[in-house]
């Protein structure tokens, strides 16, 4: 090989090393930039507030029985006089009450065998149900629910299908306030836990918004509702 020819081959060789390093040292700098933007923290914000039901949804069970069908439908009508009158003189509204058609069960139907005949061939069950936005009023007649009794009403206890339920509805109104204030509160967690780590916090990675729940605030208030929403957000964290 002449001189010259090794000369080239030199300058070539140097050009390729030197661009071999080059490469490695920035492809080294991306690796490093590139796990920094990758360390991040995860944090939860909670928002969680307590509001009155708005809509309340009341039924009201009674039962009567007899032998007589005709005399039994005449006391199911009165007897649901005499609940719309005790309503109405609540303040709660002609509009808020419905009458369901009453279940009529003709026991000698049922009668199998030879066993004691039943006291009463017909048994009788309606529901009136109140919905209305009065919480209170309502409130207020079902703590006086004895009068009715008085007036020789038989009403249903704790049956599943008369119990009375509480409605929020207002949730799209309180969303964005509830929404901005998780979202403060999982900032102000990872600002404390990019304090204790030395480290600065950045922007955000990605979010997500939980679901919003309404539930009772305890057994004995449940037409005061607590709702509660959780955002779950991750923040990149750097030197």
């Amino acid at each position: 090989m002449t001189t010259q020819n090794k000369t080239v081959a030199w300058i070539l060789g140097g050009s390729l090393f030197l661009g071999l390093t080059l490469l490695g040292f920035q492809l080294g700098t991306a690796l490093i930039d590139f796990k920094q933007l990758e360390r991040s923290v995860t944090v939860k914000g909670l928002s969680e507030r307590e509001e009155p039901a708005d809509i309340v949804i009341w039924p009201i069970q009674f039962t009567e029985a007899n032998n007589d069908l005709a005399e039994l439908y005449q006391a199911i009508e009165n007897n649901g006089a005499k609940i719309r009158q005790f309503l109405l003189q609540r303040d709660i509204k002609e509009s808020e009450i419905t009458f369901n058609a009453p279940a009529i069960t003709d026991k000698s139907a049922q009668q199998y065998g030879g066993g004691p005949r039943a006291e009463f061939r017909y048994t009788a069950t309606q529901t009136v149900t109140v919905y209305s936005e009065n919480i209170d009023a309502v409130r207020r007649s079902m703590t006086a629910l004895a009068e009715l009794g008085k007036q020789g009403l038989v009403l249903a206890g704790d049956n599943y299908q008369a119990q009375t339920e509480y409605l929020f509805t207002r949730l799209n109104e309180i969303k964005p306030e509830m929404i901005e204030e998780a979202t403060e509160n999982a900032r102000e967690v990872a600002e404390k836990f990019a304090d204790d780590s030395d480290s600065n916090l950045g922007k955000i990675r990605k979010a997500s918004q939980g679901q919003f729940s309404i539930s009772a605030r305890d057994n004995n208030n449940p037409h005061i509702k607590k709702i509660r929403v959780v955002s779950t957000v991750e923040y990149y964290l750097s030197d």
